[in-house]
């Protein structure tokens, strides 16, 4: 295959003062040297982005967690992390609820855009993350999370395209697009690997080609060597829901990894997603929800003893959003009953599709949800296994949804206000009440702040193209007037 480059000029300017940063907190036991640190610009950035947690899920992950033995509900590790608010609404042109898309070029980019946009501003013109300034700046990036890597969130970083489904284009973007020559990402991990070998194209074998590690399991990633650069695809699409994944703690695993390979005197910036509490939500699977906001705990508690030691280092988190109007109590109830939440053994996607196995089904959902169950409620469940499975999944949730008295409003997204926490350098930035766009133009500054002579920025973003003429020769297009160039 033939390939033509192209580059595209484009001049970013980040207007306005770089912001003064103030004292963190630290308490009186920290030493001197981590005091400084935690006051200063971070050399190192991770973004964690909780994809559809809105506050209702911080709250419900607290309740499902708290030790009943005790006679106040328990604090939990975001707790203490805590910074404030976002809001999340997206361009005018798309109202006031946002999808992943606009809210991650947002986040990714400071720019606000309508829904579905990816790295592309309401004119569909490319926009400048954070990660690609970062590699502009010499830092080591990468992404790690439990969706496909061309999904909305990670793709808003490193991709630009009108439409967050075209999935195969936004793969090719993760190899195309460069920053002063170089791929915009260093480390990416997560699931995918339809998008990356296909027919058309073999993007796996370019990276390869181009020096990266590559590795499909999670303990072929264990042996990559520090340092390297890897592409790491664990699954076709996304990785399995949390309750169905050979690791119970899969995102700490390769959040762990990533900054492995990324760690070096420059800097490093890295985008963390728990991409499927979303997903959770849009299923309005309480059990899947509380089992991927575990996942974020364990991510977090690891952050927290990564920037013990490493001081320099700034974590942010926050939503994209939330989904599905979660709500703690339902139908009058005043009551919400977790621990029937607690042994799940499997996803209830995956126990509805397995319950058709078993002789006695009714038995075999109990044994799988692992709390007591009567005998009405096991004949309610023989009788679920005479549906199809998308009734047999529904009918799974409402039973639990019945059993802890959880409600819901929506399918989809809504347009509350997100949480922010922040720890480590610089994180006193994220107080208050702000907006999605603010995190991402704090980060500029951060990453600024390692070159603060910089008044404007100005850097070539490559494209390459694979030629659409039969004879080989380059292909002439006008970015602005024909958007993907075919």
């Amino acid at each position: 295959m033939i390939y033509s480059k192209r580059k595209l000029l484009t001049t970013f300017t980040l207007c306005g003062s770089l912001l003064a940063l103030s004292g963190c907190g630290s308490t009186s036991n920290e030493s001197a040297q981590k005091t400084v640190a935690q006051n200063s610009a971070p050399n190192n950035i991770i973004m964690v982005v909780a994809d559809g947690m809105g506050p209702a899920f911080s709250t419900a992950y607290r309740n499902y967690v708290d030790d009943k033995n005790t006679p106040e509900v328990d604090a939990v590790v975001f707790d203490d992390i805590l910074m404030g608010n976002a809001s999340t609404y997206p361009a005018p042109v798309s109202g006031y609820v946002t999808d992943s898309a606009a809210a991650a070029t947002a986040l990714a980019s400071g720019v606000k855009s309508y829904n579905g946009a990816i790295g592309v501003d309401v004119d569909k013109q490319p926009v400048k993350s954070v990660m690609h300034y970062a590699k502009l700046k010499g830092m080591r990036t990468g992404l790690a999370v439990t969706s496909q890597i061309v999904h909305a969130t990670p793709a808003a970083y490193i991709a630009h395209n009108e439409s967050r489904q075209n999935y195969n284009a936004i793969a090719d973007d993760f190899f195309d697009v460069r920053v002063n020559g170089e791929l915009v990402a260093d480390v990416m991990l997560g699931g995918g690997t339809d998008f990356f070998e296909r027919e058309d194209r073999n993007i796996i074998g370019e990276f390869i080609d181009a020096g990266y590690e590559y590795t499909d399991t999670y303990n072929r990633l264990a042996t990559v060597p520090k340092g390297s650069n890897v592409l790491g695809l664990f699954a076709p699409v996304a990785l399995p829901a949390m309750l169905d994944d050979s690791r119970d703690n899969r995102l700490k695993y390769l959040t762990e990894h990533a900054i492995k390979h990324l760690e070096n005197d420059n800097g490093y910036f890295l985008l963390v997603e728990a991409s499927q509490v979303d997903w959770a939500g849009h299923a309005n699977d309480i059990a899947s929800a509380m089992a991927e906001m575990q996942d974020l705990a364990y991510t977090i508690e690891f952050l927290k003893t990564y920037v013990q030691a490493h001081p320099d280092t700034l974590v942010i988190l926050t939503a994209d959003h939330s989904t599905g109007g979660l709500t703690i109590g339902a139908r009058g109830d005043y009551s919400w009953s977790p621990e029937y939440l607690h042994n799940l053994k499997a996803s209830l996607g995956t126990i509805a599709k397995n319950m058709v196995e078993h002789d006695n089904p009714g038995d075999y959902v109990a044994t799988t949800f692992g709390f007591d169950v009567t005998d009405e409620e096991i004949a309610t469940l023989d009788s679920i296994a005479q549906q199809d499975v998308k009734a047999r999944f529904n009918a799974l949730k409402v039973f639990l949804d019945n059993k802890t008295n959880t409600g819901w409003t929506t399918s989809g997204h809504t347009g509350v206000d997100v949480e922010v926490f922040a720890f480590g350098a610089g994180h006193d930035d994220f107080m208050g009440q702000i907006d999605n766009t603010d995190i991402a133009k704090k980060i500029f500054n951060f990453i600024d702040n390692r070159n603060t002579t910089a008044q404007g920025i100005s850097t070539n973003v490559e494209l390459i193209k694979a030629t659409d003429k039969k004879d080989g020769t380059n292909a002439s297009c006008d970015f602005k007037e024909n958007w993907r160039c075919n």
